[in-house]
């Protein structure tokens, strides 16, 4: 006799959600090379691509050939915008892309949206008023609810069937590079972590995303959140060799897990 749970799983879809890779290209291929060697193909990539480490250009190329979708991270829009004066190594990291890549962060969009096993799922980089407020691990109940509007940012839900005036019941985003879960009254939030800037243990942390995309039936759904080991050593031997400024702050950054806390945008 079939076992309809089997059945079910057997045709269970998985996402990979990746954030802040900030030109750390060492700690995108590895977490790239997981996520093809787990047979996932769809990636979404919510924001700061570049930024802080040594090789933006590069990692917007990889970001390009593998990610579904990108949204825009703040750094990503510093950078876009010429903004860089104000913070430190802002300046070498535009000096770094080329028109073509500075063309690109600038059209990025706001926020992604998907529907799986009848979860509604909107992605973006900082929270649902912009990429430059963020909602950290310690949040207010009023942060908590807040981030499952819909604001002039993120717009109305799009994705599915849905009444004008429907909202998300699942938020994913980044930024603040810690990873973590939060739930309450039906209502899942979530945070990818930051790939190449991770201050929440020395590996490169993502998310992958179980159900049926596109159902509006519920089904099960899962959040995995994945750590992948990588070669520190080596990024910072990159970041080195390039001129990068601040070398010393970015390696302990990455080996620590210690902010370098100088005034400028962490994120």
């Amino acid at each position: 006799m079939a076992d309809p749970i089997r059945e079910r799983h057997g045709r269970m879809d998985r996402v990979a959600v990746i954030s802040d890779v900030h030109g750390n290209v060492t700690a995108l291929e590895a977490v790239l090379a997981d996520i093809e060697a787990r047979g996932i193909t769809r990636i979404l990539n919510l924001g700061d691509v570049v930024g802080k480490g040594p090789r933006g250009s590069e990692a917007i190329k990889l970001t390009r050939e593998t990610c579904e979708v990108t949204v825009r991270g703040n750094w990503d829009t510093f950078i876009a915008r010429d903004a860089v004066q104000a913070f430190e190594g802002g300046q070498w990291a535009r000096d770094e892309l080329t028109d073509d890549d500075i063309g690109w962060l600038a059209a990025l969009p706001n926020s992604h949206e998907l529907l799986m096993s009848g979860k509604r799922i909107r992605l973006f980089h900082a929270s649902q008023t912009n990429e430059f407020v963020r909602v950290r691990v310690q949040h207010t109940r009023e942060e908590f609810l807040g981030i499952f509007t819909n604001t002039p940012f993120t717009g109305e839900f799009r994705a599915g069937p849905w009444p004008q005036g429907t909202t998300p019941d699942v938020v994913g985003y980044g930024d603040i590079h810690g990873t973590y879960l939060a739930a309450d009254d039906g209502l899942m939030l979530f945070n990818a972590g930051a790939v190449g800037n991770h201050l929440d243990g020395p590996s490169a942390p993502y998310v992958i995303l179980e159900g049926v995309v596109g159902s509006v039936v519920p089904e099960s759904f899962a959040v995995t959140f994945v750590r992948v080991p990588y070669d520190i050593e080596a990024e910072v031997a990159v970041a080195r060799e390039r001129g990068m400024p601040d070398v010393d702050a970015y390696a302990l950054e990455l080996r620590e897990g210690v902010y370098r806390g100088n005034g400028t945008p962490s994120s």
